[in-house]
């Protein structure tokens, strides 16, 4: 194996148990939905506040006695039943163009046979529907009842991930995906691969925040070269840190943001 791969899959596992030990793993699955009704819920919530898309999907779970019916409705009323999500405009035609294209390719309304499926075939699957991405794909696997083990990303994910150097400065959140899979060991179940995005998760929207870090209560910080650099800065802003490589970019944004 190449040793700096090698390093980071070392780095990687150091982090997911360091965090494991603050935010406590196995984590809890959430809730049990069916994988059709966690895609629905998925493409609710993208860009939108948890308790928001929440609120959405109870609604249309109340407004159509099943996802036929929300296939077949008027997408005016489709997009005043989703109205506090963001982008209903988009989001309702959306939904029921997904939900069409699931049933012309399987011959009906149900993704319950992804569960005979290999993981990367499963995904390969459901991206092949416009309109799912890789995040979408591996919500649906994940946080279904189907239970596999497929690693989504977030935005909290990947800020954690680009700061703690997993992946470089400049991958986008969809080709992160397979990047911080393939650091994960393989052996892993679906439970650990869950607890590993949830706690990333977790850290990004509790200690390393978008705008102002929490660096000084971090517990990766020594495993963060980009919390390092800021510390160090806090401490002397002239001096440069030593044996320390902070992504390019980072510290000046840092600085703007205080």
């Amino acid at each position: 194996m190449n040793p700096e791969l090698q390093d980071l899959k070392a780095k990687a596992l150091a982090i997911h148990e360091r965090l494991c030990a603050v935010y406590g793993c196995p984590v809890p699955y959430f809730h049990s939905f069916d994988p059709l009704s966690e895609l629905i819920s998925s493409l609710l919530s993208h860009r939108t506040r948890n308790a928001d898309s929440g609120r959405a999907f109870k609604a249309l779970r109340a407004r159509y006695a099943d996802w036929a019916a929300l296939m077949n409705a008027p997408v005016e009323e489709v997009e005043d039943t989703i109205r506090g999500v963001t982008w209903p405009e988009q989001k309702a035609p959306r939904l029921q163009a997904v939900l069409r294209a699931i049933e012309e390719r399987h011959g009906s309304l149900s993704l319950d046979f992804l569960k005979e499926m290999p993981v990367e075939e499963a995904r390969a699957w459901l991206e092949g529907i416009p309109g799912i991405g890789p995040k979408t794909s591996a919500a649906v696997l994940s946080f279904s009842n189907l239970r596999k083990a497929a690693l989504p990303v977030d935005s909290h994910h990947h800020r954690v991930a680009m700061r703690t150097g997993l992946i470089e400065r400049g991958v986008a959140v969809g080709p992160s995906h397979a990047i911080l899979f393939g650091l994960l060991p393989p052996e892993w179940d679906a439970q650990a691969v869950y607890d590993n995005h949830e706690v990333m998760m977790l850290h990004g929207q509790r200690c390393c925040f978008f705008g102002n870090p929490a660096c000084g209560r971090c517990a990766i910080l020594n495993l963060c070269p980009t919390g390092q650099g800021r510390v160090w800065e806090d401490r002397a802003p002239s001096a440069a840190p030593p044996d320390v490589d902070a992504p390019a970019g980072e510290a000046s944004r840092f600085r703007e943001s205080r």
